[in-house]
């Protein structure tokens, strides 16, 4: 049985202390309205690491992210945290980190639920935060390379985005976060200003998929 089974099937214990102290401090932290300029926003790209793809049986093995500020990115705004047995202070370090800037997944059917699970199974909450899926944002700034959804990797030959390791929560973040700059400079171009423009350009993208 893995730890999240555990946490799941039976008493939750309580946090480290000092995980417990940096949620605290995240669940108070003020929340923006993700209405300034990109070069503005703090983004952060957070991704994960598993033992497969099946939200039903497989588990989290680590969470990375990096963050984009004044559509700058720097491989050492980075963190990268493996979940042991109690994955309670990786979990906290992340939200330390990505603070209430939007989190921005590729493919958040899958990374975006099974952080949620975790965050529910060990912490006892889900955290309300932006999310936003280069998955569906993608193909509404680049029609013109792919209409539909489509892998990462064919994302990172479009563009000829190179990265350190695939597969590796930190190394698939970093192509990641090549790409939202390159969405983000669209984005500009077209109008899309800020986050609260991305969400909706998401949104609209998705109900549309719905409806045909």
């Amino acid at each position: 049985m893995n730890w999240l089974s555990r946490f799941v099937s039976g008493t939750r214990p309580e946090l480290p202390a000092a995980a417990a102290a940096k949620i605290a401090q995240w669940q108070e932290g003020e929340r923006g309205d993700h209405a300034h300029p990109h070069f503005e926003t703090r983004y952060v790209v957070v991704n994960t690491e598993a033992t497969g793809l099946n939200l039903d049986k497989d588990r989290l093995l680590a969470v990375a992210a990096i963050a984009i500020e004044g559509r700058s990115l720097k491989p050492s705004n980075a963190l990268y945290r493996p979940l042991d047995d109690d994955p309670a202070d990786g979990l906290a370090d992340l939200l330390e980190f990505a603070g209430h800037a939007p989190w921005v997944v590729f493919n958040a059917s899958f990374n975006r639920k099974l952080l949620e699970r975790v965050f529910e199974a060990r912490c006892d909450f889900e955290p309300d935060v932006t999310w936003m899926d280069l998955q569906w944002l993608m193909p509404a700034l680049f029609p013109e390379f792919h209409t539909g959804q489509v892998r990462l990797v064919d994302w990172m030959e479009s563009f000829g985005v190179e990265t350190f390791q695939r597969h590796h929560a930190l190394g698939d973040a970093y192509a990641i976060a090549q790409l939202l700059m390159a969405a983000l400079g669209r984005a500009h171009d077209t109008g899309a200003i800020n986050a609260r423009s991305l969400v909706e350009i998401e949104r609209s993208r998705r109900w549309n998929h719905r409806t045909v």
